[in-house]
């Protein structure tokens, strides 16, 4: 965490991926956004996993302060990388020109009834692998949302592991014996999803699908088609070269810019908010201004289209 010493230092960017203690982050809402004002950010958005009520807390204690905090969420999706290949993407979601519409709420309740059912899959399987563990005290971690870190905190309380990213490699992660795969939407029902509830749609840390750059270009192209407006840049895993790279594609591929720290607290100590890792990213104000034009657009076209 930044120390008092450091306050101000990240004035005029912002942050547009972060998480609370609503879904899995550690830090609550109000912490999160007095450490925001403290390092000087102009702007935060939460985007916890399936869930709104972490910026629903945070504006709360923003009321009388410069800061500003933007509604976000962020969303499972399985993405087609070639005709027999699956990758797990996420997709990043900014509602920037008013609450999220009724549907997209009623949308989420049954993806948290789809993780539900997921997790008691995964408490399942773990006991099949001789490990003590139930859904109810994973359950009593979570908040609104109830993920896998919260799976890996009680393996590592128990003993099990020697820490959450322990937990992760040798329990519950994509390659661990115990992982259960969530229900999703394809990448691009999702992005339908997102910007039919008045959302933005942006690809998140595009690193992690590991795709061979051609593949990778043919993939964002047809998400673009899709309906896809942006791609995370600026990602704490994101080396310079990276988000040289990703800067580059999303100029050339007519998709806005955008980036975070993808910050969770203590879970991920060496991620930074603001900042990333060893201060790799720097956000400027102008990502959120195109993001913000855009979402502008989709309200005109919106209108428009009620017109006829």
């Amino acid at each position: 965490m930044r120390k008092g010493g450091e306050a101000k230092r990240l004035a005029g960017f912002i942050d547009l991926h972060t998480h609370t203690t609503e879904s899995d982050g550690t830090l609550t809402p109000e912490e999160l956004v007095n450490l925001a004002e403290q390092i000087g950010l102009d702007a935060l958005a939460i985007t916890d996993h399936d869930t709104f009520a972490g910026f629903k807390e945070a504006v709360r204690f923003t009321q009388s302060r410069s800061l500003r905090v933007i509604c976000g969420i962020e969303l499972n999706s399985r993405l087609q990388t070639d005709k027999a290949g699956f990758r797990a993407a996420h997709l990043l979601g900014y509602f920037l020109a008013g609450e999220p519409l009724p549907a997209f709420h009623a949308w989420l309740e049954q993806q948290r009834t789809s993780r539900r059912k997921r997790n008691e899959k995964l408490a399942e399987k773990l006991r099949s692998h001789g490990i003590d563990i139930t859904l109810e005290e994973v359950e009593a971690r979570g908040k609104a949302l109830t993920g896998r870190v919260h799976f890996a905190r009680v393996l590592t309380e128990k003993g099990y592991a020697a820490n959450v990213e322990d937990a992760f490699a040798r329990f519950i992660g994509e390659d661990a014996p115990s992982f259960v795969e969530r229900e999703s939407y394809s990448a691009e029902e999702a992005i339908r999803i997102i910007r039919s509830g008045g959302g933005v749609p942006v690809l998140a840390h595009p690193v992690r699908l590991s795709l061979p750059q051609d593949t990778e270009r043919v993939v964002l192209e047809r998400l673009r088609d899709a309906g896809l407006a942006g791609l995370e840049v600026y990602h704490s895993e994101h080396s310079p070269q990276m988000q040289a790279y990703y800067r580059r594609l999303a100029e050339e591929l007519d998709l806005i810019p955008t980036g975070g720290s993808d910050f969770h607290g203590s879970v991920k100590p060496d991620t930074e908010l603001g900042s990333g890792v060893n201060d790799n990213i720097r956000v400027p104000r102008s990502f959120l201004d195109r993001l913000e034009q855009f979402a502008r657009q989709l309200v005109l076209e919106g209108r428009q289209q009620q017109s006829y």
